[in-house]
């Protein structure tokens, strides 16, 4: 009894300091929010700070929506755009090529696999120029096309796929091929329904990076009408430094989506993070 005691102590404890490391994460975001339904005169006197509004406010969200030159709409649909065709792109060839890689054998196979967690390691800032000189070559700048035309590809989504698919039994793709099924048939109809959690798990990923990106649409991106939220966002604090509530207005929603995308997709975020894949 005395060592299952200890035993419920000690994950309580780890409970406890789960839960106390969670808060402190939450708590810069927490007071983003709060922080944009305050006056301008609340957050600058330093007499009346507190971490709750005083003089609840919505005058923040209704000066950045009536502001003409800042339509939050296009610049939605331009961030929506490239997020999402990138995870649709990074998930299939990702996917593809995790499967290939996984349960075909063929020459080369390990260099090939080799190279792809090289090309992991290799700083973006070094391939940037490169991909603009690209991309210019295209006449591929100043549209978003550019910014999906050279990430169909991922090889982080490579490797994670290719490490879950190895958990997948050989017997349940012979008995495919014993139907009569072809590999397509096999990829579309066995290997992915197997893969859900995984796949939903990158592809939340892929959409936050490319959500979040800011230094890649800075360079590729000119025309103000083409560009995505967080360069936005840059511009519109740069034009209201004095006014941090419009600043923490701004950035609540441009961050909102993502934690609209994680609370829907969460079941399926932490069903991958918990399957034992990560094997072989």
């Amino acid at each position: 009894m005395t060592q299952q005691k200890r035993r419920m102590d000690s994950k309580l404890m780890v409970y406890v300091l789960l839960a106390l490391g969670g808060l402190l994460t939450l708590l810069p975001f927490a007071w983003t929010i709060l922080a944009s339904f305050k006056t301008h005169a609340e957050i600058i006197n330093p007499s009346a700070q507190s971490f709750f509004p005083r003089e609840f406010t919505t005058d923040n969200y209704t000066t950045i929506f009536n502001d003409e030159s800042l339509p939050l709409e296009r610049f939605y649909l331009n961030s929506s755009l490239i997020a999402i065709i990138n995870v649709i792109t990074n998930t299939f060839t990702s996917a593809l090529f995790g499967y290939v890689f996984a349960k075909f054998n063929f020459r080369f196979k390990r260099a090939l696999f080799s190279y792809i967690l090289i090309t992991m390691m290799i700083p973006f800032q070094l391939t940037m120029i490169p991909s603009y000189l690209v991309l210019l070559k295209f006449d591929l700048t100043n549209n978003l096309l550019g910014m999906v035309a050279l990430s169909w590809v991922n090889a982080f989504g490579i490797f994670l796929m290719r490490q879950f698919m190895l958990s997948v039994p050989d017997e349940l793709l012979d008995a495919g091929r014993v139907d009569g099924a072809n590999e397509w048939q096999i990829f579309l109809r066995i290997v992915l329904p197997q893969m859900l959690a995984p796949l939903a798990t990158f592809g939340v990923l892929v959409f936050i990076s490319n959500w979040n990106a800011y230094l890649w649409p800075l360079i590729v991106l000119r025309d103000v009408d083409v560009r995505t939220l967080p360069i936005i966002l840059t511009w519109y604090n740069d034009r209201h430094t004095s006014d941090v509530g419009l600043q923490m207005a701004a950035s609540v929603l441009i961050v909102m989506p993502i934690l609209i995308l994680y609370m829907v997709m969460n079941r399926w975020v932490v069903r991958g993070f918990s399957l034992s894949g990560l094997k072989g």
